[in-house]
């Protein structure tokens, strides 16, 4: 039994196939729409380039611009289908190319589907990309005078500054490296060379941030070296005044960030999804009825169309039966409930077989 199985007249027909060619020229504007959502996400990637580990988080605007390339290409091919659909003649053309194409179109909005979803779990890999990504651009922010390091220091400081973070996780990160470059260290000075000889692997370490950290809305001047000591600065206590420097780390303020974009890219890409499903459902429909009015022979008539011939079950098991004959070799498919062609088959009496040839004459 048919599922969901609806009665066209011709006019239902002509009217569904002008509706579709319609809806396939919106597709195409959405396939252009994942396009570009896909290239700014790529784009602000990029951006921060160098504060991102190398991974795979280019994975999911790489497969929004694919789904939308692919998207302009279907739905261009849908919208002439439907446009000859709406004559009988001109869908004989079409005939054998509509199932092929829904079955494409299908697989296309599966993946349409599958890209909305990487926009929601990605999150972890993006994490793990800026977490190793923001460690070295600190590790390496003094070193301006290395080529390929010269401008982490710029990087930083405008990252720092723009999206109102500090370090890594916290401005404490800051505490752990040297980020004052050794060229500006006096090495004639007994308190930087008691420092260096204080740590083991020989840097400069100190309670300070660089400027970049400041809050420009603090009342007060900022605060950036000796953090931690109460006594160098007057009416100061680390513990229980609120710091005049960003106390929210790099990381989860471009977490925050990226994480709002990639949602609001995933809301669209389902709503895309959910309007690419509800055309191809219109297609199938106006497949099946076409084919049924070509099958009847009136082609002023009335036909049936449905999403599926048979039961959802009887579907499955007839799609199930035809893998599992797909690799059998020397074997006849009996999915169809046909015998093979080769058994039983009488041989046909030509006659006296008895004839006789001439031979080569030998050489002489």
């Amino acid at each position: 039994m048919a599922v969901l199985k609806v009665k066209f007249t011709k006019t239902k027909r002509d009217k569904l196939a002008q509706i579709l060619w319609i809806l396939n020229w919106v597709s195409v504007v959405s396939g252009i729409i994942l396009f570009s959502l896909g290239l700014f996400l790529k784009i602000e990637i990029k951006k921060r380039n160098e504060v991102m580990a190398k991974g795979d988080v280019n994975s999911v605007p790489n497969m929004l611009i694919s789904v939308g390339v692919i998207a302009c290409i279907i739905n261009f091919l849908g919208g002439k289908i439907c446009y000859d659909c709406s004559d009988a003649n001109k869908f004989s053309r079409w005939k054998l190319v509509m199932l092929p194409y829904i079955i494409c179109t299908f697989s296309f909005t599966f993946c349409i589907l599958v890209g909305a979803l990487m926009c929601y779990t990605m999150r972890n890999e993006l994490e793990e990309s800026l977490y190793l990504g923001l460690r070295d651009a600190i590790k390496f922010y003094k070193d301006t005078d290395i080529p390929g390091r010269c401008f982490l220091k710029k990087t930083v400081d405008m990252l720092q500054i723009g999206f109102q973070c500090c370090g890594n996780n916290g401005f404490r990160d800051w505490f752990e490296v040297q980020w004052v470059s050794a060229r500006y260290l006096n090495m004639a000075s007994k308190e930087v060379l008691d420092r260096l000889k204080s740590n083991v692997d020989g840097k400069f370490l100190v309670d300070g941030v660089p400027f970049s950290c400041c809050n420009p809305s603090s009342p007060r001047p900022c605060i950036q070296h000796q953090l931690t000591n109460n006594s160098a600065h007057y009416n100061y206590d680390f513990l229980t005044e609120e710091l005049n420097i960003w106390v929210k780390g790099c990381r989860e303020a471009l977490l925050e960030y990226y994480t709002a974009i990639m949602r609001s890219i995933g809301i669209a890409a389902l709503l895309i999804w959910l309007f690419e499903l509800s055309v191809l459902i219109g297609v199938r429909y106006l497949q099946t009825a076409m084919k049924n009015v070509l099958l009847l022979g009136d082609l002023e008539g009335e036909s049936d169309g449905w999403l599926l011939g048979n039961s959802f079950v009887e579907t499955a098991k007839y799609n199930i039966n035809i893998i599992k004959n797909l690799g059998k070799a020397n074997q006849i498919s009996t999915v169809s409930g046909m015998n093979d062609p080769n058994i039983d088959v009488q041989k046909a009496n030509c006659g006296n077989t008895n004839v006789t040839t001439k031979s080569i004459p030998a050489a002489s």
